[in-house]
């Protein structure tokens, strides 16, 4: 079946079922797992949505952390990306909606924690570093630890 047909109602589902909080309407959630903050909004009209979750104030980053981010989003946050948008870093995914199935859904919601989690440490959003850093350039970490799998 390629075709999901996720939709809002399933989506608000799955989301309060990870969660250890969520409030909002359908279509626009604030939910919060181990004290991190995410929102979700969705147009279904458009089909797309959206998994973020806010970082820092772009202001307070240097370009190291901005150059380590950009190369994060091509080796190692996979599904997600490190974004700025208005003056706020974010880990993001985004998705058509329908074509979503559950478990990618909470794979979103993990790799979001995990890109937000690790920024600023090994900028990740699983233990997985796609194609590897082609170049040699060493990503310069504060603290590198490995990722733990958390349950949430």
């Amino acid at each position: 079946m390629f075709s999901q047909n996720m939709d809002n109602i399933k989506l608000g589902e799955i989301i309060a079922s990870v969660s250890d909080s969520i409030q909002g309407n359908i279509g626009r959630w604030q939910f919060v797992i181990k004290n991190t903050p995410f929102i979700c909004v969705t147009d279904e009209t458009n089909n797309r949505m959206r998994i973020i979750s806010p970082i820092a104030e772009s202001s307070s980053l240097d370009d190291e952390m901005k150059t380590n981010a950009l190369v994060a989003n091509f080796h190692s946050a996979l599904d997600v990306k490190y974004a700025i948008s208005d003056g706020i870093l974010w880990s993001a995914y985004i998705h058509p909606l329908k074509e979503l199935t559950e478990m990618q859904v909470k794979d979103a919601i993990s790799q979001v924690f995990f890109a937000n989690r690790t920024f600023g440490t090994t900028y990740s959003s699983t233990d997985l570093i796609f194609g590897g850093n082609q170049n040699g350039e060493a990503i310069e970490e504060k603290e590198k630890k490995p990722i733990k799998k958390e349950k949430f």
